[in-house]
């Protein structure tokens, strides 16, 4: 599955969307350590990341030779500033019409539209995979990324409250959202 698409941030700068490639393995890895240490809200810590560069190389390969899972990144200038996908939940045929949602971006980068942009670009990428569902999981506290997903037409459908137990904050409630696409 291919997607580009340039768009402009809030702030007046270009922001590229587009499949991440081998090439971004070690900018995407940073990436990922980057928006893990600066929130709490993710589902993992820098420290838990298990891929390296070849790993994380091998991974975008896949991504982006899949017809029905995608990894985008959101460059500014040559800057990997977030990234997004979507995942099977699974091949088994009762779960196969499901797909899984991730998004992050980086601190500096928050409120400028990155998010909602990389959240339609994967609904729209679900969409023409054929999924008819689209899940996420988000912390109750995060009122920006509910507020985004809200907009795109996420519904909750239940909340766990314990969902998370963080380092920082001892138990995070879990918001379960879903999408019918």
């Amino acid at each position: 599955m291919q997607y580009y698409q340039v768009i402009m941030l809030k702030n007046g700068i270009e922001c590229c969307l587009r499949n991440g490639m081998e090439g971004d393995a070690q900018a995407v890895l940073d990436n990922f350590n980057l928006t893990h240490g600066e929130t709490d809200y993710l589902l993992t810590y820098p420290d838990e990341n298990c891929f390296d560069v070849m790993q994380e190389r091998q991974f975008l390969k896949e991504k982006s030779e899949s017809e029905h899972e995608i990894e985008i990144v959101a460059l500014v200038g040559n800057a990997v500033v977030g990234t997004a996908g979507i995942a099977a939940m699974g091949k088994k045929y009762k779960i196969r019409h499901r797909a899984e949602l991730g998004v992050s971006v980086a601190k500096k980068f928050w409120g400028l539209g990155i998010g909602q942009a990389l959240t339609a670009a994967c609904i729209e990428c679900a969409k023409a995979a054929g999924y008819i569902q689209l899940e996420l999981n988000v912390v109750a506290g995060n009122a920006s990324a509910l507020a985004i997903y809200k907009k795109a037409g996420f519904v909750e459908y239940g909340r766990n409250p314990k969902g998370f137990h963080s380092r920082l904050a001892g138990f995070q409630e879990v918001v379960y959202m879903r999408l019918e696409l």
